[in-house]
């Protein structure tokens, strides 16, 4: 049974990702584009790339007829997709790409956002889309709010851990280098090419990252009480990837038995042998996270590294894996492209 999907915000990376998985899913067949600013151009136009698949002209948002639509991604900038989604049917089946909906209390959303939420109504029924850990409530829900792409990395790092107890909640610090596409397709000056090329660059430093948000809420969710860890992200100069280093008191082998018993199923998350690290190039353009764990030379203390494509497993690849556990759909259809190296 082919099912019919809509993306809103088709213009921006993400939207332009999903198309490129969509294009060989088995059950989904896109049947709208929206892009606002670039309304009425062809898809391979905005995104040459593209050009080769059949695909609808991009549209505004209200006029895609939605009562042929079985599920929306929604690849709308921040604070843009609550009111979107508020408005359309409400028996539409949305998988939300943006923050609007991560976190669950309307208070922490205000706090870290620093503006009240448009659709509290909704957000406290969103599931949180790591899917790996939230299955069962993702495959039962109308609304999926996919995480942050730093937030899945450091997430399949740390969550077997605590669930675990292998490691001290208390000394956990949280090193991440992100490619300049986590930043979106907006016109920005640190991004052009002369400010952003030949080095890299810390940025929120000192607890102010959103991301924070999500970690506090599913950590302190997990471990049953407050954990409150210490991240600090950098801009790299490089398309696409994570790379997340997180520096841990526990036991190197308890640590990776733990990662490697919790994911020994799990088809997109691998763990690599004791003493190795992933890279990035490894998972470029896949919906895979590597890990890896190393033993500090200091006892009882260890290294975790995982790595992710920030557009694929991080966001978009994410997103369509919730949406096939959504629609009923085998979970690995049209994802289980091969890394692109190098």
């Amino acid at each position: 049974m082919t099912q019919t999907i809509a993306i809103l915000g088709a213009s921006g990376y993400t939207g332009a990702e999903l198309v490129r998985i969509i294009a060989t899913h088995p059950s989904f067949r896109i049947a709208a584009l929206s892009g606002e600013r670039k309304a009425g151009q062809a898809m391979g136009a905005v995104f040459p790339h593209l050009r080769h698949l059949d695909l609808p002209d991009l549209a505004k948002i209200e006029d895609i007829d939605f009562a042929r639509v079985d599920l929306v991604f929604c690849a709308l900038p921040h604070a843009t997709s609550q009111t979107v989604i508020r408005d359309l049917p409400r028996d539409l089946k949305v998988v939300d790409l943006s923050a609007d909906f991560r976190l669950r209390d309307a208070a922490d959303y205000e706090a870290w956002y620093g503006a009240p939420h448009a659709a509290t109504d909704l957000q406290k029924d969103a599931v949180y889309g790591l899917t790996e850990f939230y299955r069962n409530e993702i495959a039962a829900a109308r609304l999926v709010a996919g995480t942050g792409c730093n937030a899945a990395a450091g997430q399949f790092a740390l969550r077997p851990l605590i669930s675990a107890g292998v490691i001290d909640l208390d000394e956990i610090i949280m090193d991440l280098k992100c490619g300049v596409s986590g930043a979106g397709r907006s016109l920005k000056e640190n991004l052009l090419h002369a400010e952003l090329s030949e080095g890299y660059q810390a940025y929120a430093v000192g607890g102010i990252h959103r991301h924070l948000g999500e970690f506090d809420q599913e950590f302190s969710k997990l471990a049953g009480r407050p954990v409150r860890v210490q991240f600090t992200p950098h801009l790299v100069p490089a398309n696409r990837g994570i790379l997340a280093t997180v520096y841990l008191r526990g036991d190197a082998m308890a640590i990776h038995a733990a990662l490697s018993d919790t994911y020994a199923d799990e088809p997109f998350l691998q763990v690599l042998p004791l003493g190795e690290t992933p890279s990035t190039r490894h998972v470029r353009g896949s919906n895979f996270c590597h890990l890896g764990v190393v033993q500090d030379r200091r006892e009882g203390r260890a290294i975790v590294v995982a790595a992710l494509d920030n557009l694929t497993k991080g966001s978009s690849g994410q997103a369509v894996q919730n949406a096939n556990l959504m629609l009923n759909v085998q979970e690995t259809a049209g994802l289980m492209l091969a890394p692109v190296f190098p």
